[in-house]
C-alpha cells in the first residue's frame, strides 16, 4: 500500500496517508494511456474541413460545346473535376473524429496514470489548499515553495478562491476531483492534490474496481 507524506502550503510534513494499491499501486498500462489520450484529443478536433463537389460548384449548367464535330473530347460541364475551378473528387467532408472506449479501458487508464505519478514521486498531497482570498501572486508563491513548476491542482469545486487564483497561471491548471482526466494529468509534471480530493478520487475508482470484480 503506497504511503505518502502530507505537506502543508509551507512544504512542511504534517502527516502521512495510506493510499490504495488498487488505485495508486497498480500496474501501469501504457497502451491504455495512449488510447485515452487519443480519444480526448480526437474529441477536440473540429472536423469541419470540407470541399465542394461538382454539384455544389456554381455554374456549368450548359454543355460547353456540342457533342460531335469539334475534334475535341466530349464534355458535359465546365464544373466537372477535370476542369480548373470544377468540383473536387473524394475531398474531405465535415465529420466527427470522436470515439468511445469501454468503461473498463477509461478506468484502467486513470488508475495507470495515478499509479505512474505515485511511482515517480510526482504526486504531492497537501492537508489543505484553502486561500483567504483569490490572489494569483499568493498561489504562485505557494507553488514555488512546494517546488512545483508545472502542476495540475486538484481540490473541491467549492474552493472558489483556488480556482480564481489559478486561472491566470500559465503553467498550472485547477480541476475538481470529478474533472480529473488522463490527458490533463499527463500534460503536467506534478499532481498537487488535497487530502479530501485524493480520498474522493480513490473512493470513486475503488468503487468501480470492486464493481468490475463483482461482475466478473
Amino acid at each position: 500500500m503506497p504511503k505518502l507524506k502530507i505537506r502543508n502550503i509551507e512544504n512542511r510534513e504534517v502527516g502521512e496517508i495510506d493510499l490504495s494499491d488498487a488505485v495508486f499501486g497498480s500496474e501501469i498500462r501504457y497502451h491504455l494511456l495512449h488510447e485515452i489520450v487519443r480519444m480526448q484529443r480526437n474529441r477536440r478536433r473540429s472536423g469541419t474541413a470540407a470541399v465542394k463537389e461538382r454539384a455544389a460548384v456554381i455554374g456549368g449548367g450548359a454543355k460547353p460545346y456540342r457533342q460531335k464535330g469539334t475534334g475535341r473530347a466530349r464534355q458535359g460541364s465546365i464544373r466537372a473535376p477535370n476542369h480548373v475551378g470544377g468540383g473536387v473528387v473524394h475531398g474531405p467532408r465535415p465529420r466527427s473524429y470522436a470515439f468511445q472506449p469501454p468503461k473498463k479501458v477509461r478506468r484502467g487508464a486513470m488508475i495507470s496514470a495515478l499509479s505512474l505519478f505515485a511511482s515517480e514521486d510526482r504526486l504531492v498531497v497537501l492537508d489543505s489548499l484553502d486561500l483567504d482570498e483569490a490572489k494569483t501572486r499568493k498561489l504562485s508563491g505557494i507553488l514555488d515553495t512546494l517546488g512545483t513548476g508545472h502542476a495540475l491542482l486538484v481540490d473541491s469545486v467549492e474552493n472558489e478562491n483556488l480556482r480564481l487564483s489559478a486561472r491566470n497561471l500559465e503553467r498550472h491548471r485547477f480541476l475538481p476531483p470529478e474533472g480529473l482526466n488522463v490527458y490533463d494529468l499527463l500534460r503536467h509534471d506534478q499532481l498537487v492534490i488535497t487530502r479530501r480530493a485524493v480520498l474522493e478520487v480513490q473512493g470513486r475508482l475503488e468503487k468501480t474496481v470492486r464493481t468490475r470484480r463483482a461482475e466478473s
